[in-house]
């Protein structure tokens, strides 16, 4: 077989009674609520063998209110190939988080040696995710990454981006992200705009109020009175302004007066400096109206946050869910400054005279009319249904429109001389 020939067999269709193999990689618990849809579309169907990777916080109890881990409950689901990776390293610096995506790219790589998968699907922007698509890249294995060319503003989309060019198929969750794809060079054949699966989860999976008596610390709250929830992560390139910042959000969260679920951070660098203020925070503050929560399962998550007065912090649960629920939010800071949102959110800095206005005025705004943004049809069903069937390739090009036409006969010939 010539050099030709070689390159572009796997832009062929793979098509046949052989089963595609698919390797998930859930890095946090986030990402497994947020794919637990597609996960289950891949699962059900019969051309495709399944494998689940559950690597990074998705393993770590410290991010969990839960009694229940993801790995139970995906194989009381039905999921057969489960696997678990250990790559984190502790520490909240810089370095640490370095070295834990050099982990992860040695861990990946030998995990994906032994299970061979004619695609790896990623989501989204973590570092632990970059890890992920740095082996696939390099070991020659086809990429599909859902959530790319978004823009958020931190490091974070640096990391997306990233991930973006070193992935083949790309399922995008709104018309603007997808045109940004095709700007980046990548292919539009293989750019495919569903909407965002997460939106799918409350009709699928319904929703109900966790018992929070049973979990997490802080105050005792009665959630079926007026509540607020807060979702606060680091921002890596604002460290040195954690500990001041935190400080902000709590001392205006708390002189309003108003019942809170404070949810801990991320894994990002910061995180730790963030835990510590809420920590001190509980121990100290007498009488405080805060009980501050871990992860919890989608439909308790979904439960919580549709009867919410507000969301407050920097999540992009704020932009993405919220906008579809309805929810109102106060945006605090620079972490989803350029994401694509709905009318429902108020962006504020870190001031706390003004987080405290704009909490009060969302609260009094009520719910807004759901946003259709990020809201596709069936994104699950017709993700999974391209990652089982479309033709996969490895070698990529960057596409550019006035080089069109020269790459479409070059790519037909190719073909016709592999067949």
């Amino acid at each position: 077989m010539n050099q030709l020939q070689n390159l572009y067999l796997n832009d062929m269709d793979m098509s046949s009674s052989k089963k595609r193999s698919v390797c998930f990689v859930i890095t946090s618990f986030i990402h497994y609520s947020r794919n637990i849809l597609v996960l289950d579309e891949l699962r059900k169907r019969s051309d495709v063998e399944l494998h689940v990777v559950l690597a990074g916080t998705a393993l770590s109890a410290k991010y969990t209110s839960v009694s229940i881990g993801i790995k139970e409950r995906l194989a009381k689901a039905g999921f057969e190939y489960l696997h678990e990776m250990h790559f984190n390293l502790e520490g909240d610096n810089y370095a640490t988080k370095t070295k834990t995506t050099g982990l992860g790219i040695i861990e990946f790589s030998s995990l994906l040696e032994q299970i061979k998968p004619d695609v790896v699907v990623i989501r989204g922007d973590r570092f632990e995710v970059l890890s992920a698509a740095v082996a696939a890249a390099l070991m020659n294995i086809s990429i599909a990454h859902i959530e790319g060319g978004d823009l958020s503003g931190t490091i974070d989309e640096s990391v997306r981006h990233a991930v973006s060019k070193l992935s083949h198929i790309h399922f995008a969750t709104n018309n603007d992200a997808a045109n940004r794809l095709q700007k980046m060079g990548e292919n539009p054949k293989y750019i495919f705009n569903f909407g965002s699966p997460d939106l799918e989860v409350p009709a699928k999976l319904g929703m109900h109020a966790p018992d929070i008596t049973v979990t997490g610390s802080g105050a005792s709250l009665d959630l079926s009175q007026e509540y607020i929830i807060v979702l606060y992560h680091p921002v890596a390139s604002e460290f040195d302004d954690s500990i001041s910042h935190t400080k902000t959000v709590l001392d205006a969260v708390h002189d309003l007066g108003v019942q809170t679920v404070w949810f801990w951070p991320n894994f990002d660098v910061g995180s730790e400096q963030i835990s510590r203020q809420l920590r001190i925070f509980n121990d100290q503050v007498q009488n405080h109206k805060i009980r501050f929560m871990r992860y919890l399962h989608p439909e308790e998550w979904f439960g919580l946050l549709r009867n919410a007065k507000a969301l407050v912090g920097n999540s992009s649960a704020g932009i993405k869910e919220c906008s579809f629920l309805g929810v109102p939010v106060v945006n605090i800071g620079t972490r989803q400054q350029q994401r694509l949102r709905g009318p429902n959110v108020v962006d504020v800095p870190h001031d706390s005279s003004a987080i405290k206005n704009v909490i009060r005025q969302q609260i009094l705004h009520g719910k807004y009319q759901s946003s259709s943004l990020y809201l596709g049809e069936s994104p699950s069903k017709n993700i999974a249904y391209k990652i089982a069937t479309v033709s996969l390739y490895t070698q990529k090009i960057f596409y550019e429109k006035e080089e069109h036409a020269v790459s479409e006969k070059i790519w037909k010939t190719a073909k016709n001389i592999v067949s």
